[in-house]
């Protein structure tokens, strides 16, 4: 399990390991940088009241060249300097985001499947990006600012003081009216930029959504709905953002005119004891740039606060992530000797108050192909969930090979479990790469062959590209039948002695089932196979069948035994197959 901080300062500290050196050099040149731009004003005050003034040192006034040299030479340096903080704040900058994204992607890899159904996939991109963004931004310009600005505070206040310290005092006097009105402004915008960051989570979920969701919007006609959906959510994302950009736009006037009321009184003072000669011409002019100087510092505050506040909502959402507690891949625990399975007393809800299965007890000898039939929501699905722990058993116990699952590490089990599910997903890839994610070492001939007892081999070989073709986005390029053979050939390839179909043969005809499924027993013998599935003609076969009726099991047994019965079974084996026979009357 990855190493975490909590606390926003923590994870600072966490991504900016790899970088620290870079940020090393962006402080050390911030620092030369700043010292030598103090020493300009101080190189004109010297040249006013030291050189040009009546009496002056002679030779530098009649070598200015000299000090312009000088100055040049500053200019030099401090661009060289200047060149270090861009280019290492950079590198910073982007080795602190690759990493807070590498630990986020690893993270979510490994997040139990009852926090991702819990969790929308567009906010979760979101946090991943954007708000990673917003906090790279934070870290290299408003953290490194802040050393920044006490680096100017330090050298500008330093150079005022030797100066005028009455001066200098007046000055300082505004720093406590912007440092308040500053946060004031920071409340006001962090909890704006909440709402407007959750808003641009939903705006994202609702592309997402659209673009994997997009054959059925166009099969049924959505399009004009998702648009006014999107639009929905658009309109709320822009009038959340215009808010905040107005506050930040007041924030900044009001701060524009305190500080200008700040520099007018300076140089009004300043001139009056520049009359009286408190201060000299030369000084006079070096206190005002000083001023200058001290004024952007502390307008940045304002600004670094602002910051802070949309920085501290994204911190917040990437660490509701972090926080969230991982599956453990890496648990020791038993390995059973056979694949004999035993659900004992399984009651499971998804939500409180709400049971998906009550009390199901069911067993399935090794090597045994065993059938599941129940409606929408009856908990099919559900057994096999529980069955690869991908969701925590509550009540009753599962057993593989005599041994409780929660005693067999997650790795063992999903190793060991090859699930087919009813919508399989395909990645961007050719079809031998998404076949072979399975096992990435399989031979092209092991790849064939686990297509071939998939009934897909053919199809294959008769496209253009065989089985170099590219999948589009979630498998787009094939039929739906042609996916889930695909999806099936996967998972056979894993050879996994536990093989489970959730309704995935639901989309290719039945002629195709039972070849499939003909293949299986031929091929895969040895197999423990579980069938989920609405269609009687796929469980015929199965050695015994399971009813479930609202996550009760109702009825139990072979298929000759379930259609005398005169139960559930009975009654849709009737449907089914009168249904079927009208429709091979419609094709003779």
């Amino acid at each position: 399990m990855p190493e975490r901080r909590k606390g926003r300062f923590g994870l600072i500290l966490r991504f900016s390991r790899e970088a620290k050196r870079y940020f090393f050099i962006v402080l050390a040149a911030s620092f030369v940088s700043t010292v030598l731009n103090a020493l300009i004003p101080k190189i004109f005050s010297f040249t006013i009241d030291e050189v040009l003034a009546p009496g002056g040192i002679s030779y530098l006034k009649e070598h200015l060249w000299i000090l312009s040299l000088l100055v040049a030479g500053i200019a030099l340096v401090n661009g060289a300097a200047i060149y270090l903080y861009r280019s290492n704040t950079a590198k910073a900058g982007e080795t602190f985001a690759k990493n807070m994204r590498d630990m986020l992607f690893f993270h979510v890899q490994r997040l139990p499947m009852s926090w991702h159904s819990k969790n929308q996939t567009g906010d979760i991109i979101q946090r991943c990006t954007t708000d990673v963004e917003t906090i790279r931004n934070f870290v290299v310009t408003q953290v490194l600012e802040v050393f920044r600005t006490v680096f100017l505070l330090a050298v500008s206040l330093g150079m005022m003081f030797s100066m005028n310290r009455k001066l200098t005092l007046v000055a300082l006097a505004f720093i406590p009216i912007v440092m308040a009105y500053s946060g004031v402004f920071y409340q006001l915008i962090a909890r704006n930029f909440t709402n407007a960051d959750e808003a641009e989570g939903e705006l994202s979920t609702v592309v997402q959504e659209n673009a994997t969701g997009v054959r059925v919007v166009r099969a049924f006609g959505r399009e004009r709905f998702e648009i006014d959906r999107f639009d929905e959510k658009n309109h709320v994302f822009a009038r959340l953002w215009i808010k905040l950009g107005t506050l930040s736009g007041l924030y900044w006037g009001v701060g524009e005119l305190i500080t200008g009321f700040q520099v007018i009184f300076i140089i009004t003072l300043g001139a009056i004891e520049a009359v009286h000669g408190n201060i000299t011409a030369g000084e006079f002019i070096a206190f005002a740039s000083y001023n200058t100087t001290l004024v952007w510092p502390v307008r940045s505050l304002g600004r670094i606060l602002s910051e802070m506040s949309k920085a501290g909502v994204s911190f917040d959402r990437v660490n509701f992530i972090l926080d969230s507690a991982e599956e453990d891949m890496s648990e020791a625990g038993k390995e059973p000797e056979h694949m004999d399975i035993a659900f004992e007393h399984v009651t499971f809800g998804y939500e409180e108050g709400g049971k998906v299965l009550e009390d199901v007890c069911v067993h399935i000898p090794e090597g045994a192909t065993y059938g599941i039939l129940g409606g929408t929501g009856s908990g099919k699905s559900t057994l096999v969930h529980l069955l690869d722990r991908l969701y925590d058993l509550e009540e009753g116990n599962i057993f593989i090979g005599g041994a409780d699952i929660r005693e067999i590490s997650r790795g063992w089990l999903r190793e060991h479990i090859g699930i087919v599910l009813q919508e399989p997903f395909l990645f961007s890839r050719t079809i031998r790469e998404n076949i072979a994610a399975a096992n990435p070492s399989a031979s092209m001939e092991e790849i064939r062959e686990a297509a071939r007892i998939a009934c897909v081999d053919d199809a294959i070989m008769g496209f253009p590209d065989g089985y170099e073709t590219m999948v589009g986005e979630r498998g787009v390029t094939l039929s739906g039948g042609q996916r889930q053979r695909v999806a099936i050939a996967r998972m056979l390839l894993a050879k996994a002695p536990i093989m489970v179909f959730d309704d995935s043969l639901s989309a290719v005809d039945a002629q195709t089932d039972s070849r499939i499924r003909k293949a299986l027993k031929e091929k895969m013998k040895d197999a423990t196979v579980i069938l989920i599935s609405h269609r009687i003609t796929t469980l015929m076969e199965a050695d015994r069948i399971l009813v479930l009726n609202h996550g009760k099991a109702e009825e139990m047994g072979t298929h000759r035994e379930l259609i005398h019965n005169g139960g559930i079974y009975q009654k849709i084996y009737e449907i089914q197959m009168n249904r079927d026979d009208r429709r091979l009357l419609e094709e003779g």
